[in-house]
């Protein structure tokens, strides 16, 4: 059986633009379409997708952060400011970003010291505690055991609150939250700072934590 004639010098209409060009100057398309080479169009990668797999959202052996425990923050030295406002005593604390809420109950703690108990030798224990934040300017109730309910700012003699208003963190009263107030015998003449040194705020009860 005879082949196929070459077609040298034949012609062919294109599919795509009607237009007769030489027979042996045609290609076929990926959709079958006989074009000539300068219409050729390659078949468009977008109507093959490579399938995509969903991305990975589990991580190998995970280790979830422990919920966080409520820890004391040690103060600055003196962080305490005595107010005296409508026959009241009212205490300003700095600790700086402190990060608390309105209605918080903080707990104040001297700084800790350790005692020893048991008649010595084997029976002998080191317990750590924390001593009692000492009285200045009559304040003497921030060692109350229930603790304080706060509020943010910083009050003054007037009962004004401040808010976030200054830059400077000595005075801003970002950093500052108080408590009161608090009737008593004697009171405070205001204005005074005091409280030493190591003094911490912190919750009401302290948890161990293994590890």
């Amino acid at each position: 059986m005879a082949g196929y004639a070459s077609g040298k010098y034949a012609y062919a209409i294109s599919d795509r633009s009607g237009m007769r060009f030489p027979y042996d100057e045609m290609v076929r398309e990926w959709n079958g379409s006989l074009v000539h080479y300068s219409e050729y169009e390659p078949k468009q990668p977008q109507l093959q997708p490579k399938p995509v797999g969903s991305d990975p959202i589990a991580l190998f052996n995970p280790r979830p952060q422990p919920a966080s425990v409520a820890s004391l923050i040690l103060l600055d030295n003196n962080p305490f400011e005595s107010i005296r406002y409508d026959s009241l005593t009212y205490i300003n604390i700095y600790s700086e970003d402190h990060q608390r809420k309105a209605g918080d109950v903080v707990r104040f703690r001297g700084p800790p010291e350790v005692t020893s108990s048991g008649s010595g030798g084997a029976d002998a224990r080191n317990l750590q505690s924390f001593a009692n934040i000492p009285t200045f300017d009559n304040v003497d109730f921030l060692n109350r055991t229930t603790g304080f309910t706060i509020a943010l700012g910083k009050i003054d003699s007037s009962g004004n609150v401040t808010g976030a208003t200054t830059s400077d963190p000595l005075t801003n009263p970002i950093n500052y939250f108080y408590i009161g107030g608090e009737p008593q015998m004697t009171p405070a003449t205001g204005g005074v700072f005091g409280g030493g040194s190591n003094c911490s705020a912190g919750p009401v009860t302290l948890e161990v934590v293994n590890g």
